[in-house]
C-alpha cells in the first residue's frame, strides 16, 4: 500500500500528533508499506530528518504568534505534488487543521480516499486563548472531517463529540504506547535523591507548559508537606508557572529514555488539562508503574479506573488535585496496587497492535471505493 501522511506536526516537535505520525510511519514501513511524510519545516527538522523512517516532504512554515513552539505551515503546491508523486493509495491526515486541509482538497481533486485522525481539541483552544470562536472551529472541523472517507477518535469522548457535531463515518482508534522503554525497571533512586533530596514524595507533571494545560492546578500540591512537584517540558506559560508552583523542579523538555526514566522515578504523575482527545502521558505513567490522577474529561476518561489505576477528579478543580495526592501520599500500599494495574492494563496497548488495527480501516476504505467503482 502506498501512504502518504500529511500532518500537521513531526519531530523534532514533542506533542502527540508529531509523536503518533511518527509511530504511524515506523509502523507502515515495518509491515512493508510504501509511505511519505508531508509535514511543516522547523528550524531543527533538517538534522532530525535523517532518522526518519520514511522520506519526507517539508512545506516552509512560520511560528504561531505567541506560541513559537506550534508552527503553521505556508500555502504549497507541494502537498498535492507529494501525493500525486508517491502514486497514493491513500492520504493519512493527521490532526488536520491547516496542511490538513490541503491535503484533504489535493486528496479529493486526484480522487484518492482520505482518512483523518482527529488528534486536538481545537475548541477547547478556542475558548481559551479567545474565549470564544467556539462554534467557527467546529465548523472548520466538521467540514474537513465530513470530507474525509472515514474519521478516527483516540476516545470514547472524543468520538461522542463528533458525533454530536454533525462529523459522519466515525470510528474508534486509540493509541498505543511503548511499554519496552515505559517500565517500572527504570525507576532510578539517584534521581529520586537529585529530584527529593529530603526523601519527599515525587509528583510530577508531563507535557506542554500552555495554558490549555492548566498546570497552574499543582498550585496545592506544592503546598503539601514532604511533596516535591516536578513538571517536564517546555511552552508559553513556563516564566508564569514559577512563581505559581513554588518549589517546584523543572526540568524542560525531555525526551526517550531519559523521560522513561523520570516517569518511572515518580510516586504519583498528574494530569492537569481538561482538553485532552487522548492523553498519551497518562499511558505512559501507566506503562511505568505510576498511579495517575487526572481529570474526569476527555481522554483520561477512557485511560484511567477510578479507584483501580488512578483517580479521576473534577477539570478545573485544584483542591481536589490536591486532595488526589494527599490521599495517595499517604497510602503506599493504594499506590502501589494502582500502579501495577495501570501497567497491567496498558500491557496489549503497544504500538504494533494500534498500527495493525490502522491498516485494517485503511483496507475497509480501499475495498469500500473499490466496491463504489464496480458498482
Amino acid at each position: 500500500m502506498r501512504v502518504v501522511i500529511v500532518t500537521e506536526s513531526f519531530p523534532p516537535d514533542v506533542n502527540g500528533v508529531a509523536h503518533c505520525a511518527l509511530q504511524t510511519a515506523r509502523h507502515l514501513v515495518a509491515r512493508g508499506h510504501d509511505c511519505v511524510v508531508v509535514a511543516p519545516a522547523t528550524a531543527a527538522s533538517e538534522a532530525a530528518d535523517s532518522l526518519a523512517p520514511c522520506p519526507l516532504v517539508r512545506i516552509p512554515s512560520l511560528p504561531l504568534p505567541g506560541y513559537p513552539q506550534v508552527r503553521v505551515a505556508l500555502p504549497s503546491r507541494r502537498v498535492a505534488a507529494a501525493i500525486a508523486e508517491h502514486r497514493a493509495d491513500l492520504v493519512h491526515l493527521a490532526g488536520p487543521f491547516v496542511l490538513g486541509v490541503r491535503g484533504m482538497a489535493a486528496a479529493a481533486r486526484l480522487g484518492v480516499p482520505a482518512v483523518a485522525v482527529y488528534q486536538t481539541d481545537l475548541a477547547g483552544y478556542a475558548r481559551t486563548y479567545m474565549g470564544a470562536g467556539e462554534a467557527a472551529a467546529w465548523r472548520r472541523i466538521r467540514s474537513v472531517h465530513t470530507a474525509a472517507d472515514l474519521t478516527l477518535a483516540p476516545s470514547s469522548a472524543a468520538l461522542r463529540d463528533l458525533t454530536a457535531h454533525g462529523v459522519p463515518r466515525v470510528t474508534l482508534w486509540p493509541r498505543g504506547v511503548d511499554t519496552v522503554r515505559f517500565r517500572p525497571g527504570r525507576r532510578d533512586e539517584t534521581l529520586r535523591r537529585e529530584l527529593a533530596p529530603n526523601g519527599e514524595l515525587i509528583v510530577g507533571y508531563v507535557g506542554r507548559l500552555a495554558p490549555e494545560k492548566q498546570a497552574e492546578l499543582l498550585s496545592g500540591v506544592c503546598g503539601l508537606d514532604g511533596v516535591r512537584v516536578v513538571v517536564v517540558g517546555d511552552g508559553p506559560s513556563r516564566s508564569a508557572l514559577g512563581p505559581a508552583l513554588p518549589g517546584a523542579v523543572f526540568l524542560g523538555s525531555r525526551t526517550g529514555d531519559d523521560l522513561a526514566r523520570i516517569f518511572a522515578s515518580l510516586d504519583v504523575f498528574v494530569h492537569t488539562g481538561p482538553f485532552e482527545t487522548f492523553c498519551q502521558t497518562v499511558q505512559e505513567a501507566m506503562a511505568s508503574g505510576v498511579p495517575v490522577v487526572a481529570p474526569a474529561a476527555g481522554g483520561p476518561l477512557d485511560l484511567v479506573a477510578h479507584g483501580r489505576t488512578g483517580l479521576l477528579v473534577p477539570p478545573r478543580d485544584a483542591a481536589a488535585v490536591r486532595d488526589a495526592v494527599r490521599s495517595l501520599a499517604c497510602d503506599p500500599a493504594r499506590r502501589a496496587a494502582f500502579g501495577a494495574a495501570g501497567r497491567a492494563a496498558v500491557g496489549q496497548r503497544t504500538w504494533a497492535a494500534v498500527g495493525d488495527l490502522l491498516i485494517g480501516h485503511y483496507g475497509d476504505i480501499l475495498e469500500a471505493r473499490e466496491a463504489v467503482a464496480a458498482a
